[in-house]
């Protein structure tokens, strides 16, 4: 192939990319590979095999959604990968099949060592004399009370199923009269139950057995249609478009809109029917009937909605050896030594690293402002925060004590809509003013700032984060938390807030890099600065670490600036566009994705600059979505030793051969085979001094 040739096939969508939803199942299959790693705990592999459950669920209910939409509408253009709709549904629903038919025989094999340990799944039929008695009473007492029958017929029609909630299908015909039509009725297992019901056991047994409520429920079908005799009782799950179309520009009221969005939500176009295998063929009938799906419908052979296990996992007592150890974060050196933060950050920026370092740090950062007489204004932007967050406490106060509280909240966050309405209307009860961002943009970016009165002037502190104020979320997920005090950086913080809160445009950013304004075209930018560094012989290298990669401009940057000679190694953890290893193309560029205990969820980006780095940290992926749709933050990293540390937590990641997977060619991920000595950089972060080293204060006053 000449390079013209080479030049044109490159040129073509399917050869130079790679498609965001497929990338997307391979991603979720990484997650399935740790449900498989006989190395991992055997409760943590049940919580990887729930965590793939409930992906799934998220997938389909958005992505699989929107395309059968586009199907239904008659699109038929292809995207920049080379997929029409209907091409690429074809090919999701193979691999969909595939992945649940791999769920579902790890979800057997971690039974079956369970019930080696003494955790047994019991089917109703085994359970002994005294148990039966047992949840005779418990069904009884606890479950029959609340359960509500529901008849389709002429004058019942069919009602409504809930997305994501079990039901049972049950066919019936009337007491000695077979001969008619078979009776159809529907039934929704109670959600607020536990879903694995505890048998009884001896006091000296260590074995533990548990009963599905769907199974108990079956077996008592009986008591819920006296005069009819069930034929066939079968569990269903049904999956709706739970994507949101909200009218910014035509809502009064933006809370409102989306409340009202939240309801429709619950009547969703059905995009997914899960049945259990063998179900009755009049049921299957009457529920496609209703529900329009002639395809994405699983025949599940065995219990539906995995997700159980996550719950199942945090209920049970007594086997800590299953599970891994839990670690305790360390609290920041930096901190630790004084209560003052402000007199730590007068002297000096901190790098705090979760969850190996403590949440809880944030949570007294806003804390100490809440009552600092000196503190004049705190604002924040909000974008998912936990059910009882100690943050929304601290805001509140502050501004029941009299200071300027200002939040941005983002109502608009998936699946937290309710939550974030909720808190939203406490932080205006207590006096906070809440601001619901911009027209048309999700606020995304995680910024706090705080400004103070210290003597004649005021000093702005700020904290820029690459994950969430979520103190739940931040035990669970790897991201950076920059605390400074440097002027420009608080500038531009406060014009940053002005343009989310007010009128103001056009501003020359001092530090930050901002989307959807200007983010797409300054990453453009450093690549190819990077790319102009190489063609004349000076360092050239890219590091870029994130969730997901799937903006085309950005990826033919990327390419131009490997063409050059710039080497790219790319961390990315799940959907990435990009096809590396292409000669000519993308041989210089590497991808790799690490999934483990941890959810990786830091965006760090770090250019070489010939020879003077440059590092940023940010809460934008390499995205669309991100670069065009959602106000987004790029921050630079301007003190020297933390630059050096993240450069350090880069190389631990970049090291990993335990739980990296590399992105070949054609798509799929292959585990790294380089002889050497096991390395898993989440286990090596955890000791805090391997990447920050030194942690005493400088005696010199770093900023004025």
């Amino acid at each position: 192939m000449n390079a013209e040739e080479k030049k044109n096939h490159h040129n073509s969508p399917a050869s130079a990319y790679l498609n965001r939803d497929l990338s997307w199942i391979e991603f979720n299959r990484r997650v399935l590979q740790e449900a498989q790693d006989p190395d991992n705990p055997l409760m943590e592999r049940a919580k990887f095999l729930a965590i793939v459950s409930s992906n799934l669920d998220e997938f389909i209910s958005v992505r699989v959604a929107g395309i059968q939409d586009q199907i239904r509408a008659g699109y038929a253009k292809k995207d920049f990968t080379g997929y029409t709709p209907s091409g690429l549904y074809k090919r999701l629903s193979k691999r969909v099949t595939a992945i649940v038919a791999d769920q579902y025989r790890t979800f057997r094999d971690i039974s079956r060592h369970l019930h080696k340990e003494g955790i047994v799944f019991v089917d109703y039929e085994d359970l002994t004399q005294a148990q039966e008695q047992s949840i005779e009473q418990y069904y009884r007492d606890i479950i029959f009370p609340i359960l509500t029958p529901m008849a389709v017929d002429q004058s019942r029609p069919f009602p409504l199923v809930h997305s994501q909630f079990i039901y049972l299908a049950v066919v019936l015909t009337r007491k000695h009269n077979e001969e008619e039509e078979p009776y159809f009725a529907i039934l929704q297992i109670p959600s607020n139950l536990p879903r694995c019901i505890p048998l009884p056991h001896r006091s000296n047994s260590k074995k533990r057995q548990f009963v599905f409520i769907e199974d108990v429920i079956r077996h008592h079908i009986q008591t819920l249609f006296s005069g009819y005799d069930p034929v066939a009782v079968s569990e269903f799950r049904l999956t709706r478009n739970s994507d949101l179309t909200i009218d910014e520009e035509g809502a009064e009221d933006l809370l409102e809109e989306i409340e009202k969005e939240l309801r429709k939500r619950r009547r969703g176009v059905p995009a997914r029917l899960e049945v259990q295998k063998g179900i009755h063929p009049y049921a299957l009938e009457q529920l496609q009937a209703e529900f329009e799906l002639e395809d994405f419908v699983f025949e599940i052979d065995g219990p539906l909605d995995l997700g159980f296990l996550r719950s199942f996992a945090g209920s049970l007592k007594g086997f800590n050896y299953l599970f891994e150890e839990p670690i305790e974060p360390v609290y920041p050196a930096e901190f630790d030594e004084t209560e003052d933060f402000f007199e730590v950050l007068r002297e000096r920026d901190v790098l705090v690293y979760h969850p190996y370092e403590s949440f809880d740090a944030m949570t007294d950062f806003i804390t100490q402002a809440s009552e600092d007489e000196q503190v004049r204004a705190i604002k924040m932007t909000l974008y998912r925060v936990s059910g009882n967050s100690p943050l929304i406490t601290a805001l509140a106060h502050a501004a029941e004590s009299g200071k300027q509280v200002t939040v941005v909240v983002e109502l608009k966050a998936r699946f937290d809509e309710e939550r974030n309405i909720a808190w939203a209307r406490k932080l205006e009860q207590s006096g906070c003013h809440v601001v619901y961002g911009l027209v048309g943009l999700k606020t995304h970016a995680k910024i706090t700032l705080i400004v103070r009165q210290e003597g004649a002037e005021l000093r702005r502190y700020v904290h820029v984060g690459t994950g969430n104020y979520n103190d739940s979320t931040a035990k669970a997920y790897t991201d950076l938390s920059l605390f400074t005090a440097n002027p420009e950086i608080g500038l531009d913080a406060s014009e940053l807030f002005n343009q989310i809160t007010g009128y103001s445009a056009n501003h020359e950013w001092q530090s930050f890099i901002v989307a959807p304004t200007s983010m797409s075209l300054s990453l453009q930018k450093l690549i190819l600065r990077e790319a102009e560094h190489a063609a004349a012989g000076r360092p050239a290298r890219i590091i870029a670490k994130m969730n997901s990669l799937s903006n085309q401009e950005v990826i033919d940057t990327l390419y131009n600036a490997a063409q050059t000679g710039v080497n790219i190694d790319l961390i990315v953890r799940g959907v990435c566009c990009l096809r590396p290893g292409i000669e000519g193309l993308s041989d210089r560029i590497t991808v790799r994705s690490i999934v483990d205990r941890f959810l990786e969820h830091s965006r760090i980006y770090y250019f070489e600059n010939g020879g003077k780095p440059e590092v940023y940290i940010s809460s934008a992926d390499w995205m669309t979505r991100n670069l065009t749709r959602r106000i987004e933050l790029m921050c630079p990293v301007k003190d020297n030793m933390i630059r050096k540390q993240i450069v350090k937590i880069l190389d631990l990641t970049l090291s990993d051969n335990v739980k990296a997977s590399f992105l070949q060619p054609n798509g799929y991920y292959t585990r790294p085979n380089d002889k050497k000595a096991p390395f898993r950089s989440q286990y090596a972060a955890m000791e805090v001094t391997r990447w920050k080293g030194s942690r005493a204060l400088p005696s010199i006053p770093k900023h004025s």
